[in-house]
């Protein structure tokens, strides 16, 4: 029997090593981000360009608003015009910027054949690039929801 001594059993040491995980991860990106940059670095090419009045940024498209309303009446740029009339005004346009876009807007009522006739008169003009707008769609309730019955 020993007196004064009580057997001590060693308690959890601290640990002693570090935890690479985290840096090996860290460094993995890092060698993955210089991969991706390195190329774009090296075959860049440091120049200075000249100063011209020409080299202007480009503008913005032209386009000509065309309109059709329900009973089948053109307006170009909110003025009312005759057929004959909107193919003579088209094709001034198409004269002077070739590359303009129509923007057709036309109502839900006119037939088929009228917007067909007003295209072709676009493209008659010269204008071939042609936009259609409308308005986004909104959602309605559903067909069963409708007179109150379930």
């Amino acid at each position: 029997m020993a007196f004064g001594r009580f057997e001590r059993t060693q308690g959890a040491q601290p640990m002693s090593e570090i935890n690479v995980t985290p840096l090996v991860d860290v460094m993995l990106v890092l060698v993955a981000i210089l991969m991706i940059t390195a190329p774009l670095l090296a075959s860049s090419i440091k120049l200075d360009l000249p100063r011209s009045e020409a080299a202007k940024a480009g503008e913005a498209p032209k386009f000509v608003a065309l309109v059709v309303d329900k009973s089948g009446q053109a307006f170009l740029d909110d003025r009312p015009v005759a057929i004959d009339a909107l193919a003579t005004a088209l094709a001034q346009i198409a004269k002077v910027s070739p590359d303009t876009e129509v923007q057709l807007r036309a109502d839900a009522a006119v037939p088929y054949g009228r917007i067909v006739e007003v295209m072709g008169t676009a493209q008659q003009a010269g204008l071939n690039r042609i936009g259609f707008v409308a308005d986004p769609t909104q959602q309605s309730a559903p067909a069963g929801s409708a007179g109150g019955k379930p």
